[in-house]
């Protein structure tokens, strides 16, 4: 049964994680790779097996841990050396989540700012054409009348219509004398009408003109904030899969160093060799599955129901299966305990009941942002421009659930992220977004226009 209450919801960001899935630096990125949980488990099993070193020159060697378990001083001294790594190692993911984190929710502020912006600017030029059409009409008819009386000969032509027949009485006269006082009088009321309609719309439009310059104002922040919170989530990634491929190892290490058994340091690097080779295995399974679903769902087809689907060219593919749980528009806030739903929702939301479901590309195009996004939580934004200033995005993505890299190219139907609960959300779903010049626009409409259906 379609649940309506999964949906969008504003909470509080400190409740919620996202920061990007750990990639192996740049040097994966500039590859075309994404590094998988999977593929750091990898590296750690190899470091272990004695490939070459993938951590910092200050980083201890095991041939450095079992050099001072000859001399007590030296263990004391490594112990504490090792320790500061780890600390640093931790604290160092701890401050970049946070900053990505932070920096995150200024670029969600900033484009909420420009969207309002958008709005009120639509407002105003609906009014402003309002207006303008109101003074068309009635100058249009005030101008017929006038051109009658003209044709006519002027007064004479009030005189002819109201004393064409003989009057009974003076009572009479009086009657149609009051009557074309009153015709003459309505024409200057239509008159007045349509000068204080045609000032209006002038005004409107003069509002509407500050409007778009206030819109191109915050949308030039928007986009600072969001190149900002890219380079943090970076930062955030890197910090994040530094840990990974070191902390496993430096532990083990530490505790070779503490143990006052007969274990050897041998043995501690057999079993984390173990442990991390059935990490990987364990990492490859879910892989596996995870490829499974989405070959599942690819086979389902595109443009429909089932979302995804390979694509080329100038196609558009529905970028999530499910259904419709909240559409796009004004809508009754929906409250929990952890918040309420925003007032204005500026997406469409797609619900299929679970996690990890994957997200598509809806066209192709290069992404711009993959990273923490506020009340959107883990977010992607695709620019699919062709000259149209079109965008799309993608929000509250699966705590490690990224595919993709900003600066990627990506093709429709591509999988680029899973969804998830993270942001402000009562449930999995996605939350996806059209975007054209820089401001959001009904994603159901377009959609349907491209041929895609979103119900």
């Amino acid at each position: 049964m379609n649940n309506p209450n999964i949906r969008d919801v504003r909470r509080d960001p400190a409740r919620t994680s996202g920061v990007p899935r750990a990639v192996a630096g740049r040097r994966a990125r500039r590859s075309g790779v994404a590094l998988s949980i999977a593929t750091v488990g990898a590296l750690i099993l190899g470091l272990f097996l004695g490939a070459p070193a993938a951590y910092a020159d200050d980083y201890p060697s095991w041939d450095d841990v079992q050099a001072a378990k000859a001399n007590e001083a030296a263990t004391a001294s490594e112990v504490s050396r090792i320790q500061g790594l780890i600390a640093g190692l931790t604290q160092n993911v701890a401050d970049t989540k946070a900053a990505a984190e932070a920096a995150g929710n200024e670029y969600f502020a900033a484009q909420q700012a420009v969207d309002a912006q958008a709005r009120r600017l639509a407002d105003l030029q609906s009014q402003a054409e309002t207006q303008k059409k109101a003074a068309d009409d009635a100058a249009a008819k005030a101008g017929q009348i006038a051109a009658q009386l003209s044709r006519d000969g002027g007064d004479t032509t009030a005189l002819q219509l109201f004393f064409s027949k003989s009057t009974a009485n003076k009572d009479e006269l009086l009657h149609r004398l009051g009557q074309m006082d009153r015709v003459l009088s309505g024409t200057q009321a239509i008159y007045d009408k349509a000068l204080t309609a045609k000032n209006t719309a002038q005004a409107l439009t003069d509002q509407a003109t500050a409007a778009k310059t206030e819109r191109d104002r915050l949308a030039t922040i928007a986009e600072d904030k969001m190149q900002k919170a890219q380079a943090a989530a970076d930062a955030a990634a890197k910090a994040l899969a530094d840990q990974q491929a070191n902390l496993g190892q430096l532990q083990a290490q530490l505790a070779a160093l503490q143990d006052t058994t007969a274990k050897t340091v041998a043995g501690y690097q057999a079993g984390e060799a173990a442990r991390a080779a059935a990490e990987a295995a364990r990492q490859a399974q879910l892989a596996a599955e995870r490829q499974a679903a989405i070959d599942a769902a690819k086979n389902n087809g595109g443009g429909g129901g089932g979302g995804g689907g390979g694509s080329s060219g100038g196609a558009w593919v529905r970028p999530f299966g499910g259904y419709q749980s909240s559409g796009y528009g004004w809508r009754v806030p929906d409250c929990s305990s952890w918040g309420c739903s925003s007032s204005f929702h500026a997406g469409v939301d797609l619900a299929d009941g679970s996690c990890g479901s994957p997200i598509y590309a809806a066209h192709s195009g290069t992404v711009v942002y993959a990273g923490w996004n506020g009340g959107y939580g883990n977010y992607i934004k695709i620019d699919n421009s062709d000259g149209s200033g079109l965008a799309t995005g993608y929000g509250h993505i699966l705590d490690g659930g990224f595919n993709v890299w900003s600066g990627q190219w990506v093709n429709a139907g591509d999988v680029i992220a899973f969804a998830g609960n993270t942001g402000g959300s009562f449930g999995c779903h996605l939350h996806f977004e059209v975007y054209q010049w820089g401001s959001t626009i009904n994603p159901i409409d377009f959609m349907q226009n491209q041929g895609v259906y979103m119900g």
